[in-house]
This record gives structure tokens, C-alpha cells and sequence, in this order.
């Protein structure tokens, strides 16, 4: 649980975070996401499995040259052979949105279509923003009464925020300023799921140095397939 305590040292430390987030922001390798599939339709047997994946810069593939490397690019395949089932998966990854935009943009915008699960990655741009918790409530629990109503039948998962303070591109103390506002979003973000009927499984994925790209903020093509992997099993485990 983030304390007080840290929450004070965060706006403390917020001069901190805009020298530094500039200056990283100066530094860093910029990645374009490479181009997506939107659309994955595989043939199996038995009733198809209907996912949306929507969400940020992760799920656009940002940080691998071939969208077949990321999280959104593996888990058809994946999904399809831990159960045997027809895939069909809509993708709308989108670099550096955030809650809001998704429910403000992306969601309006998406075609109606009947989904079995909803998969979004949303999160990091907003902590990496500095958006307060309050804001967080009202936009990422907006998305999710927005997803509710325009796919009732679907079960949404969040897959959880990346505690920030384990990226290697931060420099200290803007890693551990960011770190605290990840955890604190995280942990509105899982009271709002429990509140409003999603999913926010715990993660295993460990910000190890091979599960980060070259530009040390994204992940790289083993960070992507130790995430695909351990969605599809969820997301098989729920179906069976």
C-alpha cells in the first residue's frame, strides 16, 4: 500500500520529475510501433474466442520491429493452442494514450461486435503523466462503465500497471517518484475493477534487463511473449 508519507515525497519530488523527465525524454530512443494486425481470425474447432485488445504504446507494439513479437501479435496463437478453439481478436493499440483517451476516443470509435473478453493495458502514460488518483477514478472507471455498455456480454481484464521504479531508462529519484505513482494508480485501478466488475489478475513479469527493448522502457520480444504467455493461460483457465 503507498503511504502518506510517499505520497508527499512524489510532490516533493515533482521539480525533480519534470528536470529529469526531460532530460530522459532528450536522451532516449524514440520507437515507432511497427505495423499492426488490427484483425486475427485462426481456425480451430469448437466456438470461436472473441478478445479485444485496446490499451497504450505495449499493445501497439512499441519496442519490437515486427508486430508478430508483441504481447497483442502472440496471443492468438498462443490462445488458440492452449485451447484448440477459433480465435478472432480485434487489436487497437494506441502509442502513449491514456485512460481517458481511450474512453473519450477509442471506444466511441471502435465497430460493434460481440467480444468474450476485453483485454486493456492502460496505465503507465498515465502515471508518467502525473494524473492524480482522482483523475484516474474518473477516467479509467469511465472506461470501464464505457466498455460495459458498449460490450455487456464481454469480461473486461486489466492487465495491471508495471510498478515504474523497475524501468532501467529512469534515472534515480525519477524512478522512484514514478514508481510511487504507479503503485498508487494500481491500487485504485484494482479497487475500481473489484467496484465495477473487471478482472485485475496479478502478474508475474519481472522487469528482468532481457525483458526490456533497447530503448529501456518498452519490452522486448522475450518481455512480450512472457506477458502473451501468462494472458492466454488466464484467459484459457477462465474458459475451462
Amino acid at each position: 500500500m503507498v503511504t502518506k508519507s510517499e505520497i508527499l515525497y512524489s510532490w516533493l519530488g515533482f521539480p525533480a520529475y519534470i528536470w529529469q523527465g526531460l532530460g530522459v525524454r532528450r536522451r532516449s530512443i524514440r520507437m515507432a510501433p511497427p505495423p499492426q494486425k488490427p484483425i486475427v481470425d485462426l481456425k480451430g474447432k469448437g466456438k470461436p474466442i472473441r478478445v479485444l485488445f485496446i490499451g497504450d504504446s505495449s499493445v501497439a507494439g512499441v519496442g519490437v520491429d515486427d508486430f508478430e513479437e508483441s504481447v497483442a501479435g502472440r496471443l492468438p496463437s498462443l490462445l488458440k493452442a492452449q485451447t484448440g478453439r477459433p480465435i478472432h481478436q480485434r487489436t487497437a493499440g494506441n502509442n502513449s494514450a491514456t485512460a481517458g483517451q481511450l474512453r473519450d476516443i477509442v471506444v466511441p470509435n471502435l465497430e460493434h461486435a460481440e467480444y468474450d473478453y476485453i483485454s486493456i493495458s492502460i496505465g503507465v502514460n498515465d502515471a508518467k503523466n502525473f494524473h492524480t488518483a482522482g483523475r484516474f477514478k474518473k477516467e479509467f472507471g469511465g472506461l470501464l462503465y464505457a466498455l460495459h455498455a458498449r460490450f455487456p456480454n464481454a469480461t473486461i481484464v486489466w492487465q495491471n500497471l508495471l510498478d515504474m521504479e523497475g524501468i532501467p531508462v529512469l534515472p534515480s529519484p525519477l524512478k522512484k517518484i514514478l514508481g510511487i505513482r504507479s503503485r498508487l494508480l494500481k491500487e485504485k485501478g484494482k479497487q475500481l475493477c473489484f467496484e465495477r466488475s473487471a478482472l485485475a489478475p496479478e502478474t508475474n513479469w519481472t522487469p528482468l534487463p532481457q525483458n526490456f527493448s533497447r530503448d529501456g522502457f518498452h519490452a522486448s520480444s522475450e518481455g512480450y511473449r512472457v506477458w502473451a504467455e501468462e494472458l492466454a493461460e488466464y484467459i484459457a483457465d477462465l474458459e475451462s
